[in-house]
């Protein structure tokens, strides 16, 4: 009788090989994980420590009090505008994207033909507003 496999990335493995299996990567596992780090040679060979900044407190805390940090927002980039032109060749775009679409029932129907107006009512006129 053939002892049970294991499956480990396309390769077989026998049962009695997950022993040796786990006794190869538990050395592995050790030195990746563990939280003792070695004193750097440089440190060792003056025999100083460098000593940490010193705390500088500019406002009392107190414990009952909790300081907010708002996120500082990331400046908008100021695009430039779009051209007249392209805009009514946009605008006749989503037009024509519009007429395409299937509506299942009337009030669907409804809210893409109030659109398709507006749309038109947009590309005819002689000025645009700006998108």
């Amino acid at each position: 009788m053939r002892p049970p496999l294991l499956q480990l990335d396309g390769f077989a493995v026998a049962a009695s090989s997950r022993v040796l299996l786990l006794l190869h990567a538990s050395p592995a596992a050790y030195v990746l994980l563990r939280t003792n780090k070695k004193p750097s040679e440089k440190g060792e060979e003056t025999g100083k420590e460098v000593p940490d900044a010193p705390v500088v407190a500019t406002e009392p805390v107190t414990p009952g009090e909790r300081t907010v940090v708002a996120p500082v927002p990331s400046p908008t980039k100021v695009l430039p505008p779009i051209a007249e032109q392209e805009q009514r060749e946009l605008l006749k775009w989503i037009l024509e994207e519009k007429r395409k679409v299937k509506t299942s029932n009337r009030d669907e129907k409804k809210k893409i033909d109030e659109e398709k107006s507006l749309l038109k009512q947009l590309i005819g006129a002689k000025s645009i507003p700006s998108i």
